[in-house]
């Protein structure tokens, strides 16, 4: 067990405990079989979608659910075809569709405008938290396109065929959030031609704690450095690099750090909070981390002794109480999430309206 009267800045407690992680990560297990990189078209048309998600199932078939108030009839469109439908909620089961990088699937109601989804997660063989920002609806009733910005864990351990999946993909930026030590120990593996922009969220001079001892302690610890994300100076820096890229383009773009759930899951959460996405959604899609590394999280604490592992714990999970620590870091730092906009990531609201017209459909 860790000494408590060891110091450790929070950039190595986040860069420790994720790859300790990754040294049992499995390859990704339950991803999406995927297609071409897709890029919907905008539209004023309202999307009449209040919900509406695409899983891929581990027997190869697909469950896409929806509510659409208002229509009568969607039909469900793949590859061209029409390959369900149902009334203005429903639950289908798709399967027996060609072998694909990723499937995407356009829900087609019979008023208003479609909408073009395909399962979150990418399925790669080295990382197991690569998935879409998008896919969302805000709270004006737009959705966050799909196909265009992503999130990912560590990129080292990328084998030759993800590089192949990921050029297919589209992918076209990286924004490393890790550490310089973390870049040097495991640096990204990329399609050639990938644009690499570091765009360190901790920096050398990140806050130093003292190694809990305890599964209270550990949770207020990443509670600590989430404040940290917000109000760093590093931290304003790296995320203002990262936005001010989605700005200029968004296509393409992905972020990440070690483990795809801390520093990723902050600039998902800013991302997604900028672009109306209620508050609920964003804690989900930031809590989804904890089932993307379920297996390989599980790896690394069953090879600790029990008391150890109960410490450990909170510093591979994610939780409610950590983003919400860093939304209340932005009301009392900054006042607003509006604030935070302007004064951390700088963006006027000029290229706030240039982001969502890129990013929203509907």
């Amino acid at each position: 067990m860790t000494n408590n009267k060891t110091r450790v800045s929070m950039a190595c407690v986040l860069s420790a405990t994720a790859l300790l992680a990754g040294v049992a990560a499995p390859a990704a297990a339950t991803a999406a079989p995927a297609a071409h990189h897709a890029h919907p078209g905008h539209s004023a048309r309202q999307i009449p979608f209040t919900a509406a998600e695409v899983t891929a199932r581990d027997d190869g078939a697909y469950e896409i659910t929806w509510k659409a108030p208002g229509t009568r009839e969607v039909a469900v469109r793949a590859n061209g075809r029409t390959v369900a439908v149902g009334g203005s909620t429903g639950r289908v089961t798709v399967s027996g569709l060609p072998a694909a990088d990723r499937q995407w699937f356009d829900l087609v109601p019979d008023r208003g405008e479609r909408l073009r989804l395909a399962d979150r997660l990418i399925d790669l063989e080295g990382a197991v938290n690569f998935r879409d920002a998008g896919g969302y609806r805000t709270k004006d009733g737009q959705w966050v396109r799909m196909g265009a910005v992503y999130r990912t864990d560590s990129l080292d351990k990328l084998t030759d065929a993800d590089l192949a999946k990921l050029k297919r993909l589209g992918i076209a930026v990286d924004y490393d959030l890790r550490t310089a030590s973390e870049r040097s120990a495991a640096p990204d593996r990329l399609p050639e031609g990938v644009r690499y922009v570091v765009a360190d969220v901790l920096g050398d001079d990140s806050p130093v704690f003292t190694m809990p001892t305890s599964a209270a302690e550990a949770e207020q610890m990443m509670i600590d450095g989430e404040k940290t994300m917000v109000s760093g100076e590093p931290a304003k820096a790296a995320y203002s690099t990262v936005f001010s890229g989605l700005v200029r383009d968004a296509d393409g773009a992905l972020y990440h750090c070690t483990a795809g759930k801390d520093r990723t899951g902050w600039a998902s959460a800013a991302l997604l909070t900028a672009l109306g996405v209620p508050r609920e959604t964003v804690t989900a899609d930031y809590l989804a981390s904890n089932e993307y590394r379920a297996e390989a999280n599980a790896a690394a604490l069953a090879a600790m002794p029990a008391e150890q592992a109960a410490v450990y714990k909170p510093m591979l999970d994610v939780r409610a109480s950590y983003l919400n620590s860093g939304f209340d870091e932005v009301a009392d730092a900054y006042g607003s999430f509006a604030a935070y906009e302007k004064k951390a990531l700088g963006l006027d609201a000029r290229e706030l309206r240039r982001l969502k017209k890129d990013l929203l459909v509907g």
